[in-house]
């Protein structure tokens, strides 16, 4: 039996299916689990005024992780939900990495052509606090011919050294192959500090192979050789880009979970799908709950239950490979809950 308290923001459209079939998951592998669910979302703003009340970050401090649904429903513009919501949760716990494995899973395609599992399995490290997504600029002149705006980006060196530190202990983990997003041919200030940064602390890691990209090559390496590719690095807004793409080409946004982690676990870490809410099929029991499940999967393992995670990782791998209960968006004719009940049936028989 678990003692953990997790909570659950389920948030909007089928966040809301979703994260239904992961605690249906989780309950399977893991009875005992005291979970608690908050009702922020963008529905809760068109209410209220807020996604979440002033005292968010400090009611859910004292919980061992958070899962969260998307976010996103139509008439809430994108930077309210996102600016009101999990951004300041990511800020107020230090949540500084955002972990986003990417892989082909067995019974899927890929968007590319003749690509195996082999070929397609990158950890994505994404710096998550600061960099591009910053508050720092405003509207000037507003209405007049010569209005402008001005959006800073903020690199610190703690903010770099910290993701790039991460990246490099992921990377000694698995293959010793690290690969640093950059676009310091453009970016005349912010990226050429990150690549000192980066140089700086490979000097550490010895047994690494480093790369340094322009983020655009990279991009194009993600889909003409993917199988080059091992762990990446990027800051905040090349990770949010080249986590998507990379995340398309592994056969879709709904398989792909991520993790939004405090290394040093003075806070909960938060754990979510990287797909949107797709309000438009919201409720119709067809969204695919995979990508949420993995992120429960993600939870798991981070809270220390390593041998339940495992069983859930291995029940989504064999279900999708026999191919006999899909959503429709993976070419079947079952349901969401269909689905998460199949993954969670088997989960347990794993875990038992």
């Amino acid at each position: 039996m678990s003692t953990h308290r997790i909570a659950t923001i389920p948030g909007d459209g089928i966040g809301v299916d979703v994260t239904a079939e992961a605690v249906r998951v989780v309950d399977a592998v893991l009875p005992g689990i005291e979970w608690t669910e908050f009702d922020w979302s963008c529905e809760n703003y068109l209410r209220t005024g807020a996604m979440m009340p002033p005292d968010g970050p400090v009611q859910l401090a004292g919980f061992d992780a958070i899962l969260l649904g998307a976010v996103g429903f139509p008439g809430v513009p994108d930077h309210i939900s996102l600016w009101g919501l999990l951004i300041p949760l990511r800020r107020a716990f230090t949540q500084y990495v955002n972990l986003r494995p990417v892989r082909l899973l067995p019974g899927t395609e890929s968007a590319l052509r003749d690509r195996t599992a082999e070929d397609l399995d990158i950890l994505i490290v994404r710096e998550n606090s600061e960099g591009e997504y910053s508050e720092i600029g405003g509207t000037h002149n507003p209405g007049r011919p010569d209005e402008f705006v001005l959006q800073e980006s903020v690199f610190t060196r703690v903010g770099c050294e910290r993701i790039i530190r991460y990246a490099f202990e992921r990377a000694a983990e698995r293959s010793g192959r690290l690969c640093s997003a950059t676009k310091s041919n453009g970016l005349i200030h912010s990226m050429p500090y990150w690549d000192r940064v980066f140089d700086r602390i490979a000097t550490e890691y010895p047994t690494v192979t480093t790369r340094q990209m322009h983020v655009d090559a990279l991009a194009a390496e993600i889909v003409l050789h993917p199988d080059r590719l091992d762990v990446i690095v990027g800051s905040n807004l090349f990770g949010d880009i080249l986590s998507d793409l990379a995340a398309a080409v592994t056969g879709g946004l709904g398989l792909a979970p991520s993790g939004n982690i405090n290394p040093a676990r003075e806070a909960p870490s938060m754990f979510e799908a990287v797909h949107g809410s797709a309000p438009d099929i919201a409720g119709q029991g067809i969204a695919n709950p995979v990508a949420q499940i993995l992120a429960a999967a993600m939870m798991l393992d981070h809270v220390g239950e390593h041998a339940a995670a495992r069983a859930v990782d291995k029940a989504v791998c064999e279900i999708l490979a026999e191919g006999t209960v899909l959503t429709p968006d993976l070419g079947g004719k079952n349901t969401t809950t269909e689905l998460g009940t199949a993954i969670a049936k088997r989960a347990a028989e794993l875990v038992g």
